[in-house]
């Protein structure tokens, strides 16, 4: 990163669609298990975007370029009609990976504040990727200590496999 603005967390816009798409369809590249409909995912974020259905963390340090991005949608889980948070998925670009600034994480922390901002509503996030997937798991225990509530598993299927 040569530039040394410190990247800013704010909720995404409409006019972030184009943008969070190209990041979406990168990320499903790298991690999704199963082919990836891009009109599905332009509904769901659209939805997020609009505030219909979530909202959108965007991290840039500066208003032309998103390094990163979470998708966040409001839920109830198959047992109960209580709503929770969803993480849907984080992602930051490859080109901005190394920074020092733990991106992921401050994303994930925002997630955080957003299910606390919402009265304590439930917060359901974590890691399904092949890639990287120890260190990753290391970084939401540092985040959530004693909050860690199973692990999943693929069978017939390896992220980034799909194609």
């Amino acid at each position: 990163m040569t530039d040394t603005n410190e990247p800013v967390i704010r909720l995404g816009r409409p006019e972030d669609m184009d943008d969070l798409m190209a990041l979406a369809i990168m990320a499903t590249e790298e991690n999704a298990f199963v082919r990836p409909n891009p009109a599905k995912m332009a509904t769901m974020i659209w939805g997020a975007l609009t505030h219909q259905i979530g909202l959108v963390g965007v991290i840039s340090d500066d208003p032309a370029t998103i390094q990163g991005a979470v998708l966040l949608t409001f839920g109830e889980t198959w047992y109960s009609d209580i709503r929770i948070l969803e993480e849907r998925a984080i992602f930051i670009h490859p080109d901005y990976r190394l920074a020092k600034t733990g991106l992921a994480k401050r994303l994930a922390l925002f997630s955080k504040k957003v299910a606390d901002d919402f009265g304590g509503m439930p917060l359901i996030i974590g890691v399904v990727s092949n890639a990287r997937t120890e260190a990753k798991c290391r970084m939401y225990q540092r985040l959530f200590p004693d909050q860690k509530a199973g692990e999943f598993f693929l069978h017939n299927a390896k992220t980034g496999e799909w194609k």
